[in-house]
C-alpha cells in the first residue's frame, strides 16, 4: 500500500462545495521499508497560506525523508480558501487524524505514535487539530467516526499558532495557544528569528503555553533564514532541524514500542564516590532512547531515573562523566578538575535490577568533552 491515496471519505466529504480536486480531501500514503520502519507515523500538511498546498517541499520530500528513517508518512490534501474556511481545514485534520489510526494495523502504525507535521498554515492546522481533537464518538454509524483525533505529537515548523496577535487573517487563523493544557501532547517547534511572514513569536506564544501547562517541548529559532524553507535544502544551518526532531522523537520514546522502565543504581570512581558525576545509559537499539542521570557526594553516588526518562531494557553502552570533585559548592573560585573525564565502560544488560557502576581511573577514554 505504498503510495496510494486514501480519501478521507469515500462518499463525499461532509460540506463539499463541488467535485473538483479541492474538494476532496485525501492523504497519499508513503511507506518505509518494513525492514527499518519504526511504527512511528506522522501527517504532513503542507503551507500555503490555506490558499495553496505546497506539496513538493512541505510534502512528498518530507514524507521520503520521514521514509528514509523508517517513519510512516500520510501527507494530507486539506480544503483551502477561498473555497473553504479554515474550520473545513480542521475537520478534515482530525479525519486524516482518526482514518490513520482507524487502518492503523493494515499502514504498520502504532495507534499510540501518530503524530501530525505542518508548516506554516498547515503547522496551523496541526496545532488546531492539537489542541481542538476529540476523543470519538462511540455512537457513530461511521466506524473512524469512533476513533480519537488526537495526535499523540505536534510538530509545528514556522507555524501561525494565534492569528490574532499575528494581526493577519485573524479569522482563518484562530487561537491555539490559548487551548493548550494538560492533554496537548509533546510538541517539536521550529522557526527563524528573520521570517518576515509569521514571526518567530508564533513559536514561542505555543511554547510558553505549553510550559505552563507542563507539557513536554522543544523549541528551535535559528537566527537565519526565510519563510517557506521545508526540509532547508541548501541552507547549512536550517537543514539540520529535521535531525534534531528526529532524536527528540527517539529521547521521547516515539520511535520503538518498548515500554521504558525506571533505572537505579550507584556510581564510584575507584571504588570512591566523585564531587559530581553523570551516568549515561546509550542503548544499542537506535530507535529506543538513551537516558542519563547526574549523581554528587551529597547523594553517595546513588542515583535514580523515572520510567518517564528511563531506559527500554535491554544491552546498553555506559558511561561514567567525572565532572568535578568540588562538593559541597563553594564561592572560593578553587578549581579541582581541569577537564570532565568520561570513562566507557562497556555495553552492560539494563534492567528491573539496581546497578553497581565503578569507573577505573587509569582508564579513561576522553578528557575534556562537552558531548
Amino acid at each position: 500500500m505504498n503510495e496510494t491515496a486514501l480519501p478521507l471519505w469515500p462518499e463525499g466529504a461532509p460540506g463539499a462545495v463541488g467535485d473538483l480536486a479541492i474538494d476532496r480531501p485525501q492523504l497519499t500514503v508513503h511507506l518505509p521499508d518494513p525492514a527499518v520502519a519504526t511504527g512511528n507515523g506522522v501527517i504532513i500538511n503542507p503551507g500555503g497560506g490555506y490558499r495553496i498546498l505546497s506539496s513538493d517541499e512541505e510534502g512528498l520530500q518530507v514524507a521520503r525523508w520521514l521514509n528514509r528513517h523508517g517513519i510512516a508518512a500520510f501527507v494530507l490534501r486539506y480544503r483551502v480558501g477561498e473555497r473553504y474556511h479554515s474550520d473545513v481545514s480542521l475537520l478534515d485534520g482530525l479525519r486524516a487524524v482518526r482514518l490513520v489510526r482507524h487502518r492503523a494495523a493494515e499502514l504498520r502504525v502504532a495507534t499510540n505514535r501518530l503524530g501530525m507535521l505542518g508548516f506554516s498554515a498547515g503547522g496551523h492546522l496541526a496545532v488546531a487539530v492539537g489542541t481542538r481533537w476529540d476523543a470519538g464518538d462511540g455512537d457513530a454509524v461511521d466506524p473512524i467516526e469512533r476513533v480519537s483525533s488526537r495526535p499523540d505529537f505536534l510538530v509545528p515548523v514556522y507555524a501561525v499558532t494565534n492569528g490574532i496577535l499575528r494581526g493577519r487573517k485573524e479569522a482563518e487563523y484562530t487561537p491555539a495557544d490559548t487551548r493548550v493544557n494538560a492533554s496537548t501532547r509533546p510538541t517539536f517547534l521550529v522557526h527563524t528569528h528573520e521570517d518576515g511572514i509569521v514571526p518567530a513569536s508564533q513559536s514561542t506564544l505555543f511554547y510558553d503555553a505549553l510550559l505552563e501547562a507542563g507539557v513536554a517541548a522543544e523549541l528551535h529559532v535559528y537566527g537565519f533564514g526565510e519563510h517557506g524553507t521545508g526540509l532547508g535544502a541548501g541552507d547549512p544551518d536550517f537543514s539540520g532541524w529535521p535531525k534534531l526532531m528526529l532524536n527528540w522523537l527517539r529521547r521521547c520514546g516515539l520511535l520503538t514500542q518498548g515500554e521504558r522502565q525506571a533505572v537505579t543504581g550507584r556510581v564510584t570512581l575507584d571504588s570512591k564516590v566523585m564531587g559530581r558525576a553523570r551516568v549515561t545509559f546509550l542503548p544499542l537499539d537506535s530507535n529506543a532512547p538513551p537516558a542519563r542521570v547526574r549523581t554528587s557526594r551529597g547523594d553517595d553516588g546513588r542515583f535514580s531515573i523515572p520510567a518517564s526518562h528511563g531506559v527500554v531494557p535491554g544491552p546498553h553502552r555506559v558511561e561514567v562523566h567525572h565532572l568535578s570533585e568540588q562538593f559541597p559548592h563553594t564561592n572560593t573560585g578553587v578549581y579541582t578538575l581541569d577537564d570532565s573525564v568520561r570513562y566507557r565502560l562497556g555495553v552492560m544488560q539494563i534492567g528491573a535490577e539496581p546497578l553497581l557502576i565503578d569507573a577505573d581511573s587509569t582508564r579513561p577514554s576522553e578528557s575534556g568533552v562537552g558531548g
